[in-house]
């Protein structure tokens, strides 16, 4: 049956998920035009393809449990020199996002895993590029601001081309939301 390799993580809505995605494109991020614009609560994690189901049954349940909180964007930061990214800053919700990342990877599920360095949510604008690039990207993006009201998480799969595709919605507090239910009136769901 193989493995498959998921993500799961909360989207940036529009208009602001598709703006930062360009932006990072344009500081020559090849991998921009694959990856969702997004905080990522898993972060690639590579499961048996027969345990899909297990891991969605899971996440129905931390969906569950969880509430509604205020996410805000602000500024830019970076993990340079440990890791080459730069990133726009999460100022508010942090908190909410660790609470949900740890429920994601709680021991008696199916997602336990130890993170390769400590949790810490933001939105990635640059990765691996060369430094003036990292610069250029840290620089433009100081002054961003974004806030949307966080009502969900998605979880995703990688292809083999390498692209990151939405397999299932999770809204708080209710269960499963079908990808084709968040293309109403607000393009994609303004509200994740």
């Amino acid at each position: 049956m193989g493995t498959v390799t998921i993500g799961v993580s909360i989207a940036v809505p529009e208009p602001h998920g598709s703006l930062l995605q360009e932006r990072r494109e344009g500081f020559g991020d090849a991998a921009a035009h694959g990856i969702p614009t997004h905080v990522t609560l898993l972060p690639p994690t590579e499961v048996p393809a027969g345990e899909l189901p297990a891991v969605e049954a899971h996440l129905v349940e931390v969906a569950a449990a969880g509430r509604p909180f205020p996410m805000r964007l602000s500024g830019t930061g970076t993990f340079r020199p440990l890791s080459p990214v730069v990133f726009v800053q999460v100022v508010e919700g942090a908190e909410a996002c660790s609470r949900l990342q740890q429920q994601v990877r709680d021991a008696s599920g199916p997602l336990a895993r130890e993170l390769q360095f400590p949790y810490h949510p933001h939105v990635t604008v640059a990765h691996g590029i060369d430094e003036a690039a990292m610069d250029r990207a840290y620089e433009e993006l100081a002054d961003y601001e974004a806030q949307w009201p966080c009502t969900g998480f998605a979880l995703y799969e990688q292809g083999p081309d390498g692209v990151w595709r939405k397999l299932y919605e999770y809204a708080f507090g209710s269960a499963v939301v079908p990808p084709q239910a968040t293309h109403a009136d607000h393009g994609t769901l303004p509200t994740r």
